[in-house]
């Protein structure tokens, strides 16, 4: 049996922030990430107002995995190797309030990868960031150790050197030499 595929779990903290100057005209909240934390049994996995003040609230969303794919060593090397390797939250906002008198932000995938951090926004999904600590950036550091290969840089060779080939596959040739019209004899001729 192989071996499984190395996994964190965590816990978001989502951070509802009352907006200031221009922006507060159309909205008077906007939301954020505040943190990634280890997850711990109490912690659960409905979401729990931590802290409320007259500006900001924050809320812990428990009982999420981060898991390490062995396909995606690089995606994993591009965040380990930055100067501030991170964790990537993608989260959206509850269609209706479950747990709050309003709608909140719901984190629904961490990760430690630059390519789904990419995919995901390239989906238009909102996405953010936050630095990891020094012992998950060890560990992910480890697994690109050993499951990254950098690939060798190979030089293209231009189009203009490459053997010509007709639909079939078999060697084509080009000629230079102008005939119009089917060649001799025709109404140019």
């Amino acid at each position: 049996m192989s071996n499984p595929r190395p996994t964190l779990d965590v816990a978001v903290i989502m951070q509802r922030v009352a907006n200031t100057g221009p922006a507060s005209r159309w909205q008077a909240w906007r939301w954020e990430l505040e943190d990634v934390v280890m997850n711990e049994p109490g912690f659960g996995t409905e979401p729990r107002l931590l802290y409320q003040n007259e500006s900001t609230q924050r809320w812990l969303h428990g009982g999420l995995k981060v898991e390490l794919f062995t396909d995606d060593g690089e995606g994993y090397y591009l965040n380990a190797s930055t100067d501030v390797p991170s964790w990537f939250v993608l989260w959206r906002m509850e269609d209706e309030a479950t747990v709050a008198d309003e709608p909140i932000a719901r984190p629904l995938v961490v990760s430690l990868s630059y390519y789904d951090a990419g995919r995901w926004l390239d989906a238009q999904e909102t996405v953010e960031q936050v630095a990891a600590p020094a012992p998950v950036v060890q560990w992910l550091q480890a697994f690109v150790d050993q499951h990254h290969v950098i690939e060798p840089k190979r030089r293209k060779r231009p189009e203009s050197f490459k053997s010509l080939t007709d639909r079939f596959g078999s060697p084509a040739s080009v000629s230079t030499g102008k005939t119009f019209g089917g060649g001799q004899g025709g109404p140019h001729g």
